[in-house]
Parts: C-alpha cells; structure tokens; sequence
C-alpha cells in the first residue's frame, strides 16, 4: 500500500531523526566553548581567538577535500559512526589534558580542524545515506523535519549552555558535546539492517579503483556543469559568505559602542530562532501550493531584503527590537529556503556523486565565509563597524539575481529507466541522513 509524502518516514529514519537531535543539542551546549576555553584557561588573545575560529574551520576545509572521493565508495553508514566517533574522541582530549595540566592552544586549534573536517564528511556522507533511504516526494519533509530540529536545539541549547558554563565551566560542555556525538553514534548503529536489505557497497570501475589527483574535483564539475546547481551554488556561497562575515561587526558594535548587555545580545538572536520553527514547518506547504522552485527562489530572494537594516541600529529597546525583527525575518526566509535547498541538491544529483558534490558544496562555503569574514573585519576597522555592515547589506541585495531563473528537467539517476520517479532507486536502501547545514544561512 502507498502512502502519502511524508507520512511515516519509517523506524530507520526515526532513529538517524534522533541521533541528529542528540549532536545538535550537544553542539549547541558547547557553542563558544573552545574560544572561552583559551581566554579564561590559557589567557589568549584577540588575535588567537579569533585564529581559532577562522584558521580551524578554514584547514579543516582544506583537510577536508579528499573526503569526499573516499567516502562515495564506501557503505556511508560505517563512515557516518566513524566520524561521530573521531569528533567524539577529539573533544575528549581536551578535558583529559585540561585534568593532567597539559593543555595547549595548539592541542585546541588542531581539534577545531579535525571536528570541521568531520562535519563536511558527515554531511556529504549523510546526504548521500538519506537518498538511498527515502523516495523523492519524501525528501523536502526529512530535511524539513531537519531543519525544525535544528532551531529547536538552537532556542533550547545556548541557555543551557551558558548555565552549565557557569555552574560548572566551558570543559564540562565540551564533554556534554563528545558524549552528544557518542549517542549520535549509537544511534546511527541502531539503525541497523532488520530486515535484511543491508547497504550494498558501492560499486567503483576497475580503472577508477585507485584515487586521483583529478577526483578531489569531481563534485565541483558537476556543480558548475549543472543549470540549476550552478546558480544556486554560487548564490548560497556569496550569500552566507556575506552574512556570516558581518557577524564580528555587529558583535563589536552592539557590545561595544551601543552599550548592550551580553544577556541583551544572547537574546536578541534567541528570540528570532522561533522564525526558524515556523519557517522550517512551511516549507513542505507552500512548496505544495506554489511549487517547489517558486518557493525556493522567493525565499531566497526575500531573505536578501534584511540584512540592510542593520545599518540603522541604534541603543536602547529600540534598538534591541530592531535587531530582532531583521533577525526574525532572516531567519523565518532562511528556514523556508534552507530544506528547499539541501532536497534541490539530492534531486539533482546522482547517488553515485552525492558525496563528493556535498563536500565541495560544504568546503566552497565554508571557505568563503572564512575569506570574506577576514576582508569584513579589515573593512570595518578601515570604515567602521556600521558603514562596513551597510556596504555587505547593500551586496547581499545582489545575491538573488544568482538564483536559478527556472526549474531545469532532474538527471535520470543511472540505472533507472527514463520516465521513473526522479530520486528513487531500483532497490532503496536503509538507513537515513541528512545534509545538516541549517540555521541562519
């Protein structure tokens, strides 16, 4: 018997469902950790903070780009517990070091790099795990269900961070996070192969047995080669690029020259993440009603419109509202966007370069927030905070002219016969993931 879109994904779904719940809250717990970490234990500075953030998710970019040719020919389900168990045991070196008395700002600047090159693998492996799970007409509402989880444990986990920080320090919620990836692992394993159709192993040509330098590029030439991927690629990197990059700035400007509280601005970007439910939960309904491309492109245009109104930021509840209207707004168009986005990228890509198209998808934008935050924060010291947020409102407005213009026709998934339901394999594997890259952008 049939069933309706997203009426049941099945017990497999509902576990990898779970387990992404449980890292996501375990990250959130830890939001900030690593950098109050090496101010409040190993007395660094602006500028090593600063490093810590930017250079170890920019190597770990970098470190990650073989990953995604190795992991498209392995079960991804193995891959996926492997690297839930590598950013566990990563992070438990810090408080084992901080316990013996050895910690270093190296020790914590080369964990950064190894959980940012896990992420981008976990994220190219699951995409590719999640298409081999659920029919096309299923994929918006997985990611959707994602994305709604997403903002859930991002209301809910920086409070509680924050008191467990202070009851009990940053060491303890980096703990909280490796035992979160842990659980993430246990979970994923769960998912198992009850009823018999385990994960065949992907199947690679005699004369593409060993990897070459060429195959690091793979995903980027089917992106660009892609009438659709294209657009949205460079639109999604130029987009989040920009926003990420101003970031800083509205940090310095609201903590420092307009007299904010630090409990003022925690909860000017708490209050708005409710958008992202809301947003998160539309996303399969007006996809229905108005088309999923409709939807898609006004969304992401919509989401350019705010940005700008930072400019006009002032003190006081005034100000406080201002912020969080922009916020609420962003994040709300965002939210519709983002599972929009990710089920765009599944649809359009063959199983057999799922992997290796997220990761390039993953290192591109990763890689240039990591630039354009570096040229923003010369920007504002040369113009100042709030003229430099002007000038990346003012870009951001472009952005939606690098949007597709029109729904081209999805690929023929290799070996399906043409005229089949795009998305769905000959013979669907369990388990489930998903490409987590919700939030603001």
């Amino acid at each position: 018997m049939g069933r309706g879109p997203g009426l049941g994904l099945g017990r497999r779904f509902g576990w990898l469902w779970a387990a992404y719940g449980t890292s996501a809250l375990g990250t959130w717990l830890a939001f900030g950790a690593l950098p109050l970490i090496a101010i409040q234990v190993l007395d660094a500075g602006p500028a090593r903070v600063a490093a810590l953030s930017s250079v170890g998710a920019a190597v770990g970019a970098v470190v990650a780009v073989p990953l995604g040719p190795w992991v498209e020919f392995r079960r991804k389900r193995p891959v996926l517990i492997g690297l839930d168990l590598a950013r566990c045991a990563a992070l438990l070196t810090i408080p084992v070091a901080y316990a013996l008395g050895v910690l270093t700002f190296v020790q914590l600047l080369l964990v950064s790099v190894v959980v940012a090159a896990a992420d981008i693998g976990f994220r190219a492996a699951s995409g590719a795990y999640l298409k081999t799970l659920l029919p096309a007409g299923d994929l918006l509402v997985a990611n959707a269900r994602f994305e709604s989880t997403a903002w859930t444990t991002t209301i809910v986990g920086p409070p509680l961070g924050g008191v467990a920080i202070g009851l009990l320090g940053p060491v303890a919620t980096v703990v909280a996070d490796a035992v979160s990836y842990l659980l993430s692992a246990l979970g994923i394993r769960a998912i198992g192969n009850g009823d018999g159709s385990g994960e065949a192993r992907p199947v690679r040509r005699a004369e593409d047995a060993r990897m070459r330098a060429g195959d690091l590029l793979d995903g980027w030439r089917y992106i660009l080669a892609d009438p659709t991927l294209r657009p949205l690629f460079l639109h999604t990197a130029v987009f989040n690029g920009l926003v990420m990059a101003t970031e800083p700035l509205l940090a310095v400007l609201m903590l420092g020259r307009l007299g904010f509280t630090p409990w003022q601005y925690g909860l000017a970007f708490a209050v708005p993440a409710i958008g992202g439910l809301v947003g998160a939960r539309l996303a399969r309904p007006l996809a229905a009603r108005f088309g999923q491309h409709r939807v898609l492109a006004g969304s992401g245009a919509l989401r350019a419109l705010w940005p700008l109104g930072l400019v006009f930021l002032g003190p006081g509840t005034g100000g406080l509202l201002l912020v969080m209207g922009v916020e609420l707004g962003l994040i709300f168009c965002c939210a519709v966007f983002n599972p929009l986005s990710a089920t765009c990228r599944l649809e359009r890509t063959p199983a057999d370069r799922v992997a290796r198209t997220l990761t390039a998808w993953s290192v591109t934008t990763k890689a240039t927030i990591a630039l354009l935050t570096a040229v923003w924060g010369v920007l504002g010291t040369l113009l100042g905070p709030r003229t430099a947020l002007g000038v990346a409102g003012l870009l951001v407005l472009a952005t939606p002219l690098l949007l597709p213009r029109r729904a081209a026709a999805l690929p023929v998934e290799p070996g399906t016969e043409p005229g089949a339901e795009p998305g769905t394999e000959p013979s669907a594997e369990p388990g489930a993931a998903h490409d987590p890259a919700p939030g603001r952008t």
